[in-house]
C-alpha cells in the first residue's frame, strides 16, 4: 500500500485554506523556500490521493508517477503549473485505462491544480523529441511519486545512457533556447517592467547552470556565488503569483509600487526594488552566459587546429581566439593599468568580446584601475581615439558590464539601474543610453529607405567621438535632484570635459549638444512646423548647420532607444521636417544677420572695427580665444599684406587666412590645397566692412605628406603665401595632381544645383551637391568669380564621397538675376561633369 492510499484525500475547501496559510506565512517572513516546502508538501498530498483512488486500482503494476520540471525539482510556485510523467509499460493505453487516467486529471483539476501533463513509455522517455526537446530537458529534474517501482528504475537505468550518447546535442539546443529567449527580450536584462521568470538574468537562467550540469557536466558557476539572487528572485517570484492570485511573471510599475508595503521582503521603494533586482539579475545573466561559453568552448575544442582568421588579431599582449580576448600575462593589468585602455581598443576597433577568464581578472584588477584613474593620468585624446572606433558601442557596453565606464566617468554610476517611470520607456537610464549609441551605430546599415537622410547626415560629422559622448551624458542628470536633467546633465558633462583637458571649442559643443538634446524631439510633437516662428526658434537653439546636425543623430538615436517602435515612420517624417525647416532658416541668417554692435561689455576700437560686418554667426562658431587669435593674425595682416596660420588638431588639419577680398581668392586656396593632394572637409568664408576676408579650411592628409616630410609644411605655408599674393596661379598648380579613377556609373552623385533669392536679404543662395573629388571645391568657386560674382559667405561639406556646398553669392553688390543663374547652372552642372 501506497503512501497516498493511507492519507486522507484533501478536499478543494483545505487545499484553498492550506494555500492562504502557506501565503499568510510567506508575507510576514518572504522566505521562499518556506512555500517551496509546504506548497510541495500540499501538491504531493492531493496528487498521491488521487492516484490512490484512480490510477492506483487500474494500474497495479505498468505504470509510474513521476514528478518532473518544477514539481521535481521541489520548486513549485504558488501558481505555478503541476508537471506530471505519467510513466507507463505498454504503447497505448485500453479504453479503461484511459478513463482512469482521465478520472486522475479531473481529481487534480477539481482540487485547484493546473497540471501539465505527459504519458510516455520508457523508450519514448529516451529518445530525443526534435520538436519538443524541453521535454527531454524536464525529465532531467524528475522524481518518482508513486506506481511500479521496476518500471522507473528502467527508466533510471536507461535515461543517463541516453543523455550521454546525445548531450552534445542536447546542450547546443538548449545554449540555442536560450539564446533565442534572450533575444525575444533584445539580449539585455534593464527592461522597465521584467518578466522575472523568461528575461536574461530570470528564474530560468538560474535553471540552466543545473540542466548544463546534468547533460554533460559542463564547468559552470558555484551556486553559493548565487544563493542571494536566486533567494531574491524565488520571493519576488512568489510575491507576484500571490498578489495577483496567478501565474504571473511580470514585475509590473503596478507591482513595483505594492512590493514596498511587503516589509517581510526587506524592501524600500521602488527605485530600490528594481536597483536590487537589476543586480541580481546581471549576476545571473553573467554567469549564464559564462556556462554557455564554457560549453561552447568545449565543444568546439576539436576545431582548434583550425586557426581562426581573427587570431591574427593577437599581439604581445592579447590572444584572440574565437572572437575573444584573453590576456597573455594573467597580471598584466595589476602591473599595467594603461593596458585597459588597450583592451577595450581592440574591442571597439574589430568588434570582439571579452573572455570569461580575462572579465575575472579585469574584476580582481579593478582597484588597480581606479588608483590609475584617479592619478589623472588618463586625457582626452585617448577618450576621443576610443569613442571614434567604428564598433565604440561594443567597447562601451564591456566597459559597462566590467565596472570600467564608471571608474573613467564617476557620474555614470548615478543612473546604473537607475529606473525613471514614465509609462513610456522600456529600458533602465543606462540601458537606454547604451542602445541609443548602438543604434546610431548601425544606422549606416539601416535597410529602411525613411533612414537615409539620417545616414547622410552621420556621414558629414566630423567628430563621432563628441556625438558619443553627448549621448553617454544625455541623461545622465535625471539622477539628481535638479528639475531640468538637461541642465543637470550638461553641467555633470562640462565637469567631465574639464577635467579630462578637452579643447574648448569641443567642450562647448559638448554642453550645447546635452543641454538642447530635447528641443528636436519636443519641435516634433509640440510646435507647428508651418509657423515662421517655430523656425527662428529652432535656429536659435541649435545657433549653426553643424550644431544642428549634430543634434538632430542625437535625437534620431535617442528617440529610437525608448523602446523598439518608438521611432515610427510619421515620427521619423517629422524629425526629417524639423532638420529641413532649421537647416533652411539657418541658412537664411548666414548672410541676412550681420553684426553691428558686439554689445561688449569692454570696448576695444580694433576688435571692434574688425568684427563689424561679419556675419552673426562668426560669434556663435568662434570662442573668444579664437576671435582674439583672429584679431592678432589681422595685425599681422596689415603689415604683410597676408596672413595664414595652419595647425594640426585631432585627425584634421586647420588652416586660417586673413586677406584684402578680391575675385578668386577662395578658389585659389582651395586649389592650392588640392594641389598638394589635401582633403577639404569643411571650409568657410566670412568678410567685414574693411574688405578684409577670413577664411577658414579644415582638411586632412589622406598620404600623410605633411606628417611624414617635415619640409613639406613649408613648402605648403610658401605656396599658400605666393598664391594669396597673386604670385602663383592655382589652376597651373593643379595641372601637376594625378587624375584619380572616375567612380562606376552606378555609384556616381549626379550633380545638382538650386538658387534660392528669397532666404537671403541681400544674396542669391546657391546650393551644390556632387560627387567629390580633388579640386572640386576650386572649380565651383572659380566659376563664380569667372562669371563675375562674389562669393559672401561659404558653407562647405566635403567629407566622404559626396560635397554639399551652400554659396552665398552677390554680382555687383546685388542679388543674381534669372539670366545669370542660367549662366552659373550650365557652369556648376559642367564642372560637377553632369
Amino acid at each position: 500500500m501506497t503512501t497516498a492510499q493511507m492519507s486522507p484525500a484533501p478536499s478543494l475547501q483545505s487545499v484553498k485554506q492550506e494555500g492562504e496559510s502557506i501565503r499568510q506565512a510567506f508575507l510576514a517572513t518572504g522566505s521562499a523556500q518556506t512555500v517551496f516546502e509546504r506548497r510541495g508538501h500540499l501538491v504531493e498530498a492531493v496528487v498521491l490521493s488521487a492516484y490512490s483512488t484512480t490510477l492506483g486500482p487500474a494500474f497495479p503494476d505498468g505504470l509510474a508517477l513521476v514528478a518532473t520540471g518544477g514539481f521535481g525539482r521541489q520548486q513549485l510556485f504558488p501558481h505555478s503549473d503541476v508537471d506530471l510523467l505519467i510513466l507507463t509499460a505498454a504503447q497505448e493505453l485500453s479504453p479503461t485505462s484511459k478513463e482512469a487516467l482521465s478520472l486522475f486529471l479531473q481529481h487534480l483539476w477539481d482540487a485547484g491544480l493546473r497540471v501539465s501533463q505527459s504519458v510516455r513509455t520508457v523508450n519514448e522517455c529516451c529518445e530525443l523529441h526534435e520538436n519538443n526537446v524541453e521535454f527531454n530537458i524536464s525529465l532531467l529534474d524528475q522524481r518518482f511519486l508513486a506506481g511500479d517501482p521496476s518500471l522507473y528504475q528502467q527508466l533510471q537505468r536507461l535515461l543517463p545512457r541516453f543523455l550521454h550518447s546525445q548531450r552534445e546535442t542536447l546542450a547546443r539546443r538548449l545554449c540555442r533556447l536560450t539564446h533565442h529567449r534572450h533575444a525575444k527580450f533584445h539580449n539585455t536584462i534593464y527592461h522597465l517592467e521584467p518578466n522575472i521568470k523568461e528575461t536574461p538574468g530570470g528564474i530560468r537562467d538560474l535553471n540552466l547552470f543545473g540542466w548544463l550540469h546534468a547533460i554533460c557536466g559542463s564547468p559552470g558557476t558555484d551556486p553559493t556565488q548565487l544563493a542571494a539572487a536566486s533567494e531574491f528572485l524565488f520571493s519576488l517570484r512568489c510575491f507576484l503569483h500571490f498578489d495577483s492570485n496567478r501565474d504571473n511573471n511580470l514585475l509590473s510599475f503596478d507591482a513595483q509600487e505594492e512590493l514596498p508595503h511587503h516589509g517581510s521582503l526587506g524592501l524600500a521603494d521602488p527605485s530600490v526594488v528594481m536597483r536590487e533586482y537589476f543586480r541580481h539579475a546581471r549576476l545571473i545573466h553573467r554567469a549564464a552566459l559564462r556556462t554557455m561559453e564554457a560549453y561552447e568552448s568545449k565543444r568546439n575544442s576539436l576545431l582548434a587546429g583550425f586557426r581562426d582568421w581573427r587570431s591574427r588579431l593577437s599581439n604581445s599582449e592579447f590572444t584572440v581566439s574565437r572572437d575573444r580576448i584573453l590576456l597573455k600575462s594573467p597580471h598584466a593589468i595589476a602591473n599595467d593599468p594603461p593596458i585597459v585602455l588597450r583592451l577595450f581598443e581592440l574591442i571597439g576597433r574589430h568588434n570582439l568580446s571579452l573572455h570569461s577568464e580575462t572579465e575575472r581578472r579585469l574584476q580582481d584588477s579593478l582597484p588597480a584601475v581606479a588608483a590609475y584613474l584617479r592619478s589623472g593620468a588618463l586625457r582626452w585624446p585617448a577618450i576621443e581615439s576610443l569613442l571614434n572606433l567604428p564598433h565604440a558601442s561594443v567597447a562601451l557596453r564591456a566597459m559597462h558590464d566590467t565596472g570600467v565606464l564608471k571608474l573613467i566617468f564617476p557620474d555614470w554610476e548615478q543612473i546604473e539601474c537607475y529606473v525613471v517611470r514614465d509609462f513610456h520607456h522600456r529600458y533602465t537610464v543606462d540601458e537606454h543610453t547604451l542602445i541609443a549609441i548602438e543604434t546610431l551605430e548601425r544606422l549606416p546599415s539601416a535597410s529602411d529607405p525613411g533612414h537615409g537622410h539620417f545616414a547622410g547626415i552621420l556621414s558629414e560629422i566630423e567628430n563621432l567621438a563628441i556625438l558619443r559622448l553627448a549621448l553617454l551624458f544625455h541623461d545622465i542628470g535625471k539622477s539628481t535632484d535638479i528639475a531640468s536633467h538637461s541642465q543637470a546633465s550638461a553641467g555633470l558633462a562640462a565637469n567631465t570635459a574639464e577635467r579630462f583637458g578637452m579643447p574648448e571649442s569641443q567642450r562647448l559643443l559638448l554642453i550645447t549638444l546635452v543641454e538642447n538634446h530635447l528641443v528636436l524631439s519636443a519641435a516634433t510633437t509640440g510646435r507647428d512646423l508651418d509657423d515662421p516662428a517655430t523656425a527662428f526658434w529652432l535656429a536659435h537653439c541649435c545657433g549653426t548647420v553643424e550644431v544642428l546636425k549634430y543634434l538632430t543623430l542625437l535625437t534620431y538615436a535617442d528617440t529610437a532607444a525608448v523602446h523598439p517602435t518608438a521611432l515610427s515612420p510619421w515620427r521619423l517624417q517629422q524629425l526629417w521636417r524639423v532638420y529641413l525647416t532649421t537647416h533652411r532658416e539657418l541658412t537664411r541668417e548666414l548672410d541676412s544677420e550681420r553684426i553691428t554692435d558686439t554689445q561688449s561689455t569692454v570696448r576695444i576700437p580694433e576688435r571692434e572695427a574688425f568684427l563689424k560686418g561679419f556675419p552673426t554667426r562668426y560669434l556663435r562658431i568662434h570662442t573668444e580665444e579664437q576671435i582674439q587669435r583672429h584679431l592678432q593674425l589681422e595685425l599681422q595682416r596689415r603689415e604683410a599684406g597676408v596672413t595664414l596660420e595652419i595647425r594640426r588638431e585631432a585627425a584634421a588639419y586647420h588652416l586660417t587666412v586673413l586677406a584684402k577680398d578680391r575675385l578668386f581668392l577662395f578658389a585659389s586656396v582651395a586649389g592650392a590645397l588640392a594641389s598638394f593632394g589635401m582633403n577639404i572637409l569643411k571650409a568657410e568664408a566670412f568678410a567685414n566692412q574693411q574688405g578684409t576676408i577670413l577664411d577658414t579650411f579644415v582638411f586632412t592628409d589622406p598620404h600623410r605628406s605633411l606628417e611624414l616630410n617635415p619640409t613639406e609644411m613649408d613648402r605648403l605655408h610658401h605656396t599658400l603665401e605666393r598664391v594669396l599674393l597673386g604670385r602663383a596661379d592655382a589652376k597651373s598648380l593643379l595641372k601637376h595632381r594625378p587624375r584619380i579613377p572616375a567612380p562606376s556609373k552606378n555609384s556616381r552623385i549626379p550633380g545638382r544645383v538650386s538658387f534660392d533669392s528669397e532666404s537671403s536679404a541681400t544674396a542669391t543662395l546657391v546650393e551644390v551637391v556632387a560627387q567629390d573629388r580633388p579640386g572640386l571645391l576650386y572649380d565651383l568657386a572659380a566659376a563664380f568669380s569667372e562669371a563675375g560674382c562674389s562669393i559672401d559667405v561659404v558653407l562647405v561639406d566635403t567629407e566622404a564621397h559626396k560635397a554639399l556646398d551652400v554659396f552665398y553669392v552677390t554680382a555687383g553688390g546685388l542679388k543674381l538675376s534669372a539670366a545669370l543663374q542660367e549662366v552659373l547652372q550650365n557652369k556648376i552642372l559642367q564642372v560637377c561633369g553632369t
